[in-house]
């Protein structure tokens, strides 16, 4: 138990490190995952289930998709794309992502993995990997079908950060504004 809390204290003080976060925004974080403040509700988990269900739902809709094919490609892209951004922009759109598809964001992410320069052709290399390969599927499509759901649930100024932190040839991806 000591460990667990000593590894908490490190994560939180590293992340107020990263993330600019005050004496009392440490503090609160501290507690929360400490155990000590719980303003966790039942409606709150239910809540964040339907949003993340939404979210799968719409894609599989706009790609005409089973809803487990789905929630696998909005995985594989949003670990992609998380990958690919710097540390401050990935906290950024992640603070706008529903609770549990925030959770499916940070998912195996490594803090030590630094965001690097690639192609285009990477990227969807990347999500083809991740998702599995299926020949009938054009990734670029499918990339394209996450993006414009992020698109109608993130603000447009984060979409256009996001958009613009990447090369020119992958832009071309996102929905024209």
């Amino acid at each position: 138990m000591k460990r667990d809390s000593a590894f908490l204290t490190d994560l939180i003080r590293l992340n107020a490190q990263n993330f600019s976060m005050t004496k009392n925004e440490v503090q609160t974080s501290r507690s929360i995952a400490m155990g000590h403040i719980s303003h966790t509700s039942f409606a709150d988990f239910t809540h964040a289930g339907q949003q993340a269900q939404q979210w799968v739902k719409e894609l599989a809709k706009d790609l005409c998709w089973s809803e487990p094919s789905a929630c696998r490609l909005l995985r594989s892209v949003l670990h992609t794309v998380r990958d690919w951004l710097s540390p401050a922009e990935m906290a950024d759109l992640s603070a706008q992502l529903p609770v549990l598809v925030r959770g499916i964001y940070f998912e195996g992410w490594n803090p030590s993995v630094s965001a690097r320069e690639r192609t285009k052709r990477d990227f969807v290399l990347s999500v083809r990997n991740s998702f599995g390969y299926d020949e009938e599927i054009d990734f670029d499509v499918a990339i394209n079908a996450v993006f414009k759901l992020l698109d109608r649930h993130v603000s447009h100024g984060e979409i256009v950060q996001v958009r613009n932190s990447m090369k020119k040839s992958l832009r071309k991806l996102w929905p024209v504004d």
